[in-house]
């Protein structure tokens, strides 16, 4: 199947001019990018849009880029990438779970475009798919968070009930326990990727419950602004906000996209993109960790020795035992959780309190 009309017209041109004068330009590609939440977000589309800016960066005149931001997940998304294919976008990078049926919807209306679902799981002849293991950096986070908490009590803003937030609770309260095996994670369902005021209000709501320490698989840096101010710890979250909490963030996990947005529009440029789905992890450096800080060296070194454990496949966050919220055994010792059972997973671990929303 042919992704690049620019390049099939470049060579009709060329043939059309024969011996009659030079081989008309390739005209560049055109690539856009739909996000969920604003460019200065200062997480999720923040770092997507530094991961479009690194094509224009590695690809130059080869390439042009467009993106639309604040884009609501539903009929809005259809419009929107519609719009995107049929102005001529050769490759469309489509960033947030809640697009994933507006993406299909689209791509079967536009066969010769290609498309990049981030974090879906359904795929066409011209829709692949992409993701990064975020659980990896949030058993890094559960290991420092066991070591740091006096309270023994964890606040944990989260987004919405799906499995790649639920697995990243799980990953982080796996490894908590394991250190600290008094520590507990209250969980706040905020039902949004992006709402700086209701994240806010979250992290007020964790830290009056007794929380000392704030996660979030949100986008703003709202709720790291609320522990630097109530004097209690956090982690960034898909973007290192150390500027926004200099005395709170402990580290961040950072969603390098940039290596992949290249390699992807490259394979269009050079006729090679087909269909895939990508899950990677620190160990290729989808997934990054920013400076450990604010905590003891001993507890830093123990933190990088853990990244680079788990980079060189040593450890796996989803290694038993690991148990359910009952305390029954869920994966036995030696026993591994596959990408299967993490592509779907639906409920919570001992350590973590309350019910899972429907």
């Amino acid at each position: 199947m042919q992704f690049r009309t620019g390049l099939m017209a470049a060579a009709v041109a060329a043939v059309a001019m024969g011996a009659a004068g030079p081989a008309a330009a390739q005209d560049p590609l055109r690539v856009g990018f739909v996000y969920v939440g604003p460019i200065g977000d200062h997480g999720w589309s923040y770092r997507h849009d530094q991961g479009r800016l690194a094509i224009e960066d590695a690809l130059g005149d080869q390439v042009e880029t467009t993106f639309v931001e604040n884009v609501a997940e539903g009929p809005d998304a259809v419009r929107v990438i519609r719009q995107l294919a049929s102005t001529g976008h050769d490759l469309i990078f489509t960033t947030s779970f809640g697009f994933m049926d507006a993406t299909l919807e689209v791509a079967e209306q536009f066969p010769e475009v290609a498309f990049e679902h981030a974090t879906g799981y359904r795929r066409a002849d011209n829709v692949s798919t992409y993701s990064g293991r975020f659980y990896e950096g949030r058993t890094i986070l559960g290991h420092i968070a066991g070591q740091m908490t006096e309270s023994n009590q964890i606040g944990y803003i989260a987004s919405f009930p799906i499995p790649e937030v639920i697995r990243g609770i799980n990953a982080f309260t796996i490894e908590l326990r394991r250190v600290n095996p008094e520590a507990e994670v209250n969980v706040i369902w905020v039902n949004t990727w992006y709402s700086p005021a209701v994240e806010a209000e979250a992290a007020q709501a964790l830290i009056d419950q007794g929380a000392d320490i704030i996660v979030q698989h949100t986008d703003s840096p709202a709720a790291l602004q609320v522990a630097e101010q109530r004097g209690v710890l956090a982690f960034g979250q898909s973007s290192d906000m150390a500027r926004f909490a200099p005395t709170a963030q402990l580290t961040a996990i950072v969603d390098d996209w940039g290596p992949y947005y290249i390699e992807r529009a490259q394979a269009v440029i050079d006729g090679t993109w087909s269909t895939d789905d990508t899950w990677d992890g620190l160990a290729p450096g989808m997934v990054v960790m920013a400076e450990y800080a604010n905590m003891p060296e001993d507890l830093a070194a123990a933190a990088e020795a853990l990244e680079q454990s788990i980079v060189a496949g040593e450890r796996h966050p989803f290694a038993g035992p690991i148990y359910a919220q009952d305390g029954s055994v869920l994966v036995e010792e030696g026993a591994v959780l596959d990408d299967g059972a993490l592509l779907g997973m639906d409920f919570y671990v001992q350590g973590v309190n309350g019910s899972l929303p429907n």
